[in-house]
């Protein structure tokens, strides 16, 4: 039986789901009064007859009823309804600090957004600023709110705990006095962390020993061949114990997926590698070229390195200029002027910017008089900057038949045009596949912008048949990008392979709302290695003239 504060808190929420939906406000205030009174009353409710709940002070007839149905039923059902019509993000934003029901029915009602991990990525496109009754710092608690709530869920972007993981990498090898390595999904550079996990030469009762010594970490778990941990940041940590001669060794096996050690034995028999071995010297042994362990998922790149082609990957220090990235003409946070000379003093070649189209109202879209205005302004940068070249783009909506957000004569107008979908994202793969094979159909279409509208850990993309939208993209000689802001990563690294069979270009691009942005370029390349992507397949490696030749023969073909 529920007690009087588990009844106040149905009231509670009852009432703050009213306030977000928009119904009468009398009646949600009537809701909140009464989980106030309920949850000051010196006796149970549970205790006492029906009839002397009604003639409590801020209850009535109404109220009493529901508090009778609770008792009675422990269910609520005018709750209930209102929680099965509300996403269940929109719940989790109750729990946010900052975030009142008027605040989340803005936000859900004008920027479409319904779960934390859209917010926090809103927030991050300083997207909240532009709606009325938010200003900045509101934006930046209700960030640092997020970011709270989720360090306490226990799954993690790569870039959340790449510091903490390199750090105690670092603290560990000093505090313990021997051989420390990370290894596993962090290793591999997967999107999503579950644990970081670290090969440490010692045996498995000294590490024990002196790991509780270290004091960031507390015990969890033992298990046959590891012991996990957890830091005091919630972030599980693993620990792999190896014998000295047998390091190389065990963080080999610790490296790759299971998928990838199972088509490696099939080849090459690990039981029998000697004492003292390198990993470098494992992979020669089985007649393989040395295979990063970003590759170390699966089986493709094992055949690569039996014959000897594995690609030489990219990396972030190949990214010749930045594509894709908005200033205060949209909902950037720097103007158009200061991102050109960051990204110059940065040694990039060129910026490509990208602010959103009109169809936007929520990021401050482009109208095509402001365009008119901007591509002004980019002339008389080009002159002040010069080599360094600002080329005019846009992120143009994909809108819901698949056109874009603008007249072909406008968007001819551009350098390269960037096609997105940011509205009406749940849909079919039906009308997912419509609108993006409609877009990237049009002649306009230089890059198909974040291909799923995917959100790491927040987000599912809409359901798309990857191959099909590559093949049209080699159809059409649309470049596909590879957002590389860490929550988003889309294009998946695991399609980059068909895609470079197809011969499509990628384009690592960090979609960047402010000069800290430009760095995510680098999430974007550990993301793009792990698909066997290299420089000269990737349009942001285009040196500045190399990208206006590439411009200027698509738009005579």
């Amino acid at each position: 039986m529920l007690d009087n504060y588990a009844i106040a808190d149905n009231f509670s929420l009852l009432s703050k789901l009213m306030d977000i939906h928009g119904e009468n406000s009398f009646k949600a205030k009537s809701f909140s009064s009464a989980a106030f009174t309920v949850e000051k009353l010196p006796l149970q409710l549970q205790t006492m007859p029906a009839e002397e709940i009604s003639k409590i002070k801020g209850i009535g007839d109404s109220i009493s009823k529901s508090i009778q149905e609770m008792l009675q039923t422990g269910r609520f059902s005018v709750l209930d309804t209102h929680i099965e019509k509300t996403p269940p993000g929109i719940l989790e934003m109750l729990k946010i600090k900052g975030l009142g029901p008027k605040k989340i029915a803005t936000i859900w009602k004008e920027l479409e957004i319904e779960s934390l991990g859209e917010l926090l990525y809103a927030c991050n496109e300083n997207r909240l600023t532009l709606l009325k009754g938010f200003g900045q710092k509101t934006q930046d608690a209700v960030a640092q709110s997020i970011e709270f709530y989720f360090s306490n869920q226990g799954r993690y972007l790569y870039a959340q705990v790449e510091k903490l993981a390199f750090a105690l990498e670092k603290q560990l090898q000093e505090e313990l006095n021997t051989q420390v390595a990370l290894t596993g999904q962090f290793r591999r550079n997967e999107n999503i962390i579950d644990e970081i996990e670290l090969v440490a030469a010692l045996p498995a009762d000294a590490l024990r020993e002196k790991l509780q010594q270290v004091k960031a970490l507390a015990p969890v778990a033992n298990a046959e061949d590891a012991l996990l941990w957890e830091h005091e940041q919630h972030v599980k940590i693993r620990f792999y114990s190896a014998a000295a001669d047998r390091f190389s060794q065990t963080l080999f096996t610790t490296t790759g997926d299971t998928t990838f050690l199972e088509h490696f034995s099939a080849v090459y028999d690990l039981s029998s590698l000697p004492a003292g071995i390198t990993e470098e010297e494992i992979f020669s042994k089985a007649g393989m070229d040395y295979i990063e362990p970003c590759l170390r998922n699966g089986g493709l790149f094992i055949d690569l390195a039996r014959k000897k082609t594995l690609p030489e990957l990219i990396t972030h220090k190949d990214i010749k200029g930045i594509i894709h990235s908005h200033s205060t003409w949209s909902d950037g946070e720097r103007s158009l002027a200061e991102m050109a000379k960051a990204a110059k003093e940065q040694g990039y070649e060129y910026l490509v910017i990208s602010d959103h189209s009109r169809s936007a109202f929520y990021a401050n879209g482009l109208s095509i008089e402001r365009i008119q205005a901007q591509h002004a302004e980019i002339d008389e940068l080009n002159k002040q900057l010069a080599p360094f070249r600002i080329f005019k783009s846009i992120e143009a909506d994909i809108l819901n038949d698949g056109s874009l957000d603008y007249p072909d004569e406008i968007l001819a107008s551009f350098d390269l045009v960037i096609a997105s979908v940011h509205s009406n994202l749940k849909m079919s793969e039906e009308k997912a596949m419509s609108r993006l094979l409609k877009a990237i159909e049009n002649p306009y279409t230089t890059i198909l912008g974040h291909m799923t509208g995917r959100l790491l850990l927040s987000r599912n993309g809409y359901p798309v048949n990857h191959q099909q939208i590559i093949d049209a993209c080699a159809a059409n000689n649309v470049v596909i990008e590879l957002n590389a802001h860490p929550r988003r990563l889309d294009i998946d690294w695991q399609w980059i392979p068909y895609a470079l069979e197809k011969n499509v270009l990628l384009s690592v691009d960090p979609d960047a709302h402010s000069i800290e942005g430009f760095h995510d370029t680098y999430y974007g390349t550990l993301a793009a290695r792990k698909g066997g992507l290299t420089a000269s397949r990737n349009l942001s490696s285009f040196s500045a003239a190399e990208l206006s030749a590439y411009i200027s023969k698509k738009r005579k073909n």
